[in-house]
């Protein structure tokens, strides 16, 4: 984004707004609900107010507001002034949302504690990264490493809180770090379905002799979109070289259409050569429009 344009774009938008106060709701209500009382940890930020909660009785908002203010200084000159600004916000609002809001204590069951403790804050985890911010400095960090490493953005995240585990394992006991293992994980899985969403786009490339008919199918059956590529198919075999034009197609398709589409294809062609990648946030084009409809 331009510098000029970054100067004209709103701080918040009301989609923004709604975003950023359901997932502050939405972790407070996991926090205080469910892993506070049970004497629960989750990883990132998160996880080390916790520890710190469960092992000195610090403030648990306070702390959560206090440990995140070096990530939003890092983030406000590496990743931008509006991210830096909605986060400080979303974590503020959290602080004062524990405070303030009596949430009731649901269940004591140390495996649904973790299940939907893991749940909720992952919605508000999700909800708060839509919206624009975050609350957990964390994945600030992991942004920063990922830049200047050969490791994935969740390699970086996992290996951070594998060392927030091993602390907790030492600190509290090895059942509670267990247990933080199970929270992180479903609060993982549920931030990546609500960020991706139901819709979640997958790029599928195909190569095969019948390309045209292929071409036909999805733009006709499927109504998608496609991008051709001219390529080159071959093989050799004892010396013996063969090889001739292809088709290279390409197209997005949401995660549930995979399977339609590899039906439509190996019905053209049994042996084409098909394979699919995950695609984020494409923009352009007709994907979008036919989602709509």
């Amino acid at each position: 984004m331009s510098s000029a344009s970054s100067k004209h774009s709103p701080l918040f938008s009301i989609v923004d707004i709604i975003y950023l106060v359901l997932g502050v709701i939405s972790a407070s209500f996991a926090l205080k609900s469910f892993l506070v009382p049970n004497h629960f940890l989750d990883g990132g930020v998160t996880g080390i107010s916790l520890l710190l909660y469960e092992v000195y009785h610090w403030n648990l908002g306070l702390t959560l507001f206090i440990l995140n203010i070096p990530f939003i200084i890092l983030a406000y000159f590496q990743i931008g002034k509006h991210f830096a600004i909605r986060s400080s916000l979303t974590i503020l609002l959290i602080a004062l949302t524990m405070y303030f809001i009596p949430f009731p204590e649901l269940t004591h069951d140390k495996l649904l504690v973790a299940m939907f403790g893991g749940f909720f804050l992952g919605i508000g985890i999700g909800l708060s990264m839509r919206g624009g911010g975050t609350f957990d400095g964390m994945e600030v960090l992991a942004l920063l490493t990922f830049k200047k490493s050969s490791f994935s953005i969740t390699e970086i995240i996992l290996g951070m809180n594998v060392v927030i585990f091993i602390i907790a394992a030492i600190f509290l006991k090895v059942e509670t770090a267990l247990y933080a293992i199970m929270t992180y994980l479903v609060a993982s899985q549920i931030t990546k379905y609500v960020i991706e969403g139901i819709e979640a786009y997958t790029g599928v490339t195909i190569v095969s002799g019948s390309s045209e008919e292929i071409k036909k199918a999805l733009v006709l059956t499927m109504n998608r979109g496609i991008t051709v590529y001219k390529g080159e198919r071959g093989f050799m075999k004892e010396s013996f070289e063969h090889s001739a034009d292809a088709d290279i197609i390409f197209t997005i398709v949401t995660r549930l259409e995979v399977r339609k589409l590899q039906n439509i294809v190996r019905a053209i062609d049994p042996k084409a050569f098909i394979f699919t990648q995950t695609v984020r946030e494409p923009q352009g084009g007709i994907v979008k429009e036919i989602i709509k409809h």
